[in-house]
């Protein structure tokens, strides 16, 4: 659990005013992200199932995930209670923290390679008929984005980001007892996305529909393992290339970037206004 406070406020401020806010506000959310919509389905929301954890929990699945290491806690965060909430809902928090930057940084790294070995869509990535740039060096790549298509993927993750942190009566948040990783079915209606879309971001097409809890439990274990390492390779990469020879294994097989890896636009977007 390494995450700046910048990063654990922000979501501690998002989780308490989207908590209050109703289900029919996705709509008009919907209309501003609608690159987002097609995730979207009309199925029936999952049941809610109360999982408040404690430090002996997370000391348990520590074990399961990897018995070498074990219990690995250095600042004494699962004893910690943020912002004046429970510890079982800090533990909540970050659990789903973890989980969900370790599905960002599998994204990430699996986008790193396609991109690195010059996989791109055939058609043309804008209206006015540009193609997908062919660059190879995934940094560059990005920066060769334009802006307006940086703003829509943005404007996707927005929606996202919103939508998981509602808590309704079919779903609760992980920070009330809710599942941490649990993302909410998208549900169609008057409380919910103004039309019928035809799937849902977890598991669209119903293949785990009539899993055990014992194998669903056995593959979120397997998907915080896989995002922990995902996390690795992908700074990995980003270091390798920023600092040549910091990643001996990885020297000669990335290629090298003078940018800002971590900067999402070319220009200040946030600082321009102050003359930054």
């Amino acid at each position: 659990f390494s995450w700046g406070s910048c990063k654990l406020q922000r979501s501690h401020i998002s989780q308490v005013y989207l908590n209050r806010v109703k289900m029919k506000i996705a709509a008009s959310i919907l209309a501003l992200a609608a690159s987002a919509s097609a995730f979207a389905p009309a199925s029936q929301p999952r049941a809610s199932v109360a999982v408040s954890e404690t430090k002996a929990d997370l000391e348990d699945l520590a074990k399961k995930l990897n018995p070498i290491v074990g219990f690995y806690d250095p600042l004494n965060l699962a004893e910690a209670e943020f912002w004046g909430t429970s510890n079982e809902a800090t533990i909540g928090f970050l659990r789903h923290a973890e989980i969900k930057h370790g599905r960002v940084a599998m994204f990430a790294f699996v986008g790193y390679i396609v991109h690195a070995n010059g996989i791109k869509f055939p058609w043309a990535m804008q209206m006015d008929g540009a193609a997908f740039p062919s660059e190879t060096n995934p940094p560059a790549l990005w920066d060769a984005i334009s802006d307006s298509a940086k703003w829509q993927i943005f404007g996707a993750i927005a929606f996202l980001e919103f939508w998981s942190e509602l808590s309704t009566p079919s779903h609760t948040h992980y920070m009330n007892g809710g599942k941490p990783g649990d993302f909410p079915d998208f549900v169609s209606g008057p409380e919910g996305i103004p039309h019928p879309v035809p799937f849902n971001l977890y598991d669209p097409f119903k293949i785990s529909k009539n899993m055990s809890e014992e194998t669903k439990e056995k593959r979120l274990r397997a998907e915080i393992n896989n995002g922990r390492l995902a996390q690795i390779g992908i700074l990995g990469f980003l270091a390798e290339q920023t600092t040549p020879g910091s990643v001996p294994l990885l020297s000669g097989i990335v290629q090298s970037y003078d940018g800002e890896p971590m900067a999402p636009f070319a220009t200040n977007v946030i600082g321009a206004p102050f003359g930054l």
